[in-house]
């Protein structure tokens, strides 16, 4: 009995187990049937290659020729570039080329060759003054016969547009004795000139009041309109103003009033010089005229109205510069010594200094200008600084040195303001005599004193 329950129980858990593997494999039969009944809808990825932009066909071929247009436009540059750099770098070898076959043209000395040399080495002796006419003979000569004779022409045309000078300016002034104070007011500039055919008048006028602070002194070289010597007389420039531009018109109207604090007694010591200037923002104003009037000489007491023709501008003498120049032929050097200044003071300022800036300009190329340190101005500034300039190994048609000195007030507005300026030099037709007397005392200092202009 006890087995046969034990069979049972057997059969019982047996029977039980086969029924859970049938409903295990029902569900996993069923899992597969639902997998099979319900595949993937492969559709979608077909319609996925199907997607097409949202616009028309002329807006796609638009937008192709202008990438086509921009891609031909961009090769074209760089084909442009390409060619630009050959034929600059072509030049430039072609222009050294020729510089070289120049100085063998013009050089007194045959080409040497390098080689060894058992002789023992000798020692020549050379006159100072057969040195000098050499480098002299040596600066002097061109080398580009062609192009002296376009620059001559050029300085022969610039000097014929400065003799011809047409037109008139019409200009009030008055001084009030109330408020001491000179008004100035420009009204008119008429019957200018066109000048260039390319570019129109952009006049404009400046005002100086220049203040005769001594009396005459003479100064080597400085002529007047004759050409024959005289003695200046120093001047300083009280003030300085400017009017607006008036572009493309030959008959501009201004209107522009100036005015300025200024004692009774001074006035008949002051000239009013007004220039008419072309402006021109990439080179140096053109002065188209000028007028002087020496206010001492004028009832002002109440505003009088003048009208004056415009006349060839000339410079005034506002004082003198001690230069030193020396010449190294070796080295090709140029020393500038500044010595000392003289100017004459309108009125003592502590806070005023002076500084110069010097330039050299060879063959029309400008080398690197220099600065001077900055001294307190006196009426005779002491500087005794030397400036050293690396001159193109080259023959100098050609060499020019321009000072310009610069006073500096913190207390005014402008930063700084041009006092005057001088230029000592050579050029093809001519010589100045400091230029000349450096040349002749090679590697010693010349020193001479300089009309300082504005």
């Amino acid at each position: 009995m006890i087995s046969t329950g034990k069979e049972k129980k057997k059969k019982e858990t047996s029977v039980f187990n086969l029924s859970q593997r049938y409903v295990q494999g029902t569900w996993r039969q069923k899992a597969m049937v639902t997998l099979i009944d319900y595949p993937a809808p492969m559709e979608l990825f077909s319609k996925a290659g199907e997607l097409r932009m949202p616009f028309s066909d002329v807006v796609k071929y638009g937008i192709l020729g202008i990438s086509i247009t921009l891609l031909l436009l961009a090769l074209g540059i760089l084909a442009w570039q390409i060619y630009r750099f050959c034929t600059e770098k072509y030049t430039h070898t072609y222009t050294q080329q020729d510089a070289g076959h120049n100085d063998l043209l013009y050089s007194d000395e045959g080409p040497t060759t390098t080689g060894n040399y058992s002789g023992a080495p000798s020692t020549k002796l050379e006159d100072v003054s057969t040195e000098a006419h050499r480098l002299s003979r040596c600066l002097s000569q061109p080398s580009f016969p062609s192009l002296a004779s376009t620059e001559e022409a050029g300085d022969k045309e610039e000097q014929a547009t400065i003799q011809k000078v047409e037109g008139s300016i019409r200009f009030s002034v008055y001084y009030d004795q109330m408020q001491s104070r000179l008004v100035v007011t420009v009204l008119q500039v008429e019957g200018l000139l066109e000048h260039s055919e390319s570019r129109t008048l952009q006049p404009f006028v400046k005002i100086l009041l220049m203040w005769a602070g001594s009396e005459a002194v003479e100064v080597e070289g400085f002529k007047d309109e004759e050409g024959e010597g005289l003695s200046p007389v120093l001047r300083t420039v009280l003030q300085e103003w400017r009017t607006r531009i008036v572009k493309g018109s030959c008959n501009p109207l201004f209107g522009d009033q100036f005015s300025c604090v200024l004692q009774e007694d001074k006035l008949h010591h002051i000239n009013l010089r007004m220039e008419v200037r072309d402006f021109d923002k990439f080179s140096r104003n053109t002065v188209l005229g000028d007028v002087r009037v020496p206010l001492g000489q004028l009832n002002i007491s109440y505003p009088l109205e003048l009208q004056e023709d415009l006349k060839i501008p000339q410079k005034d003498l506002v004082g003198e510069v001690l230069l030193s120049l020396k010449f190294l032929p070796t080295s090709q050097r140029l020393e500038v010594g500044l010595l000392k200044v003289k100017t004459v003071l309108s009125e003592i300022s502590p806070n005023a200094a002076l500084y110069a800036r010097i330039s050299v300009q060879c063959n029309q190329c400008k080398l690197k200008y220099q600065k001077s340190s900055t001294v307190a101005r006196c009426l005779v500034t002491v500087f005794n600084e030397v400036l050293l300039f690396s001159l193109p190994e080259v023959h100098l048609e050609r060499c020019k040195i321009l000072v310009s000195i610069y006073e500096t007030r913190p207390t005014s507005k402008s930063a700084k303001q041009l006092i005057g300026q001088l230029s000592v030099g050579k050029e093809k037709s001519s010589e100045d005599e400091h230029w000349t007397l450096m040349m002749r005392s090679v590697r010693q200092p010349v020193a001479k004193w300089h009309g300082l202009l504005i």
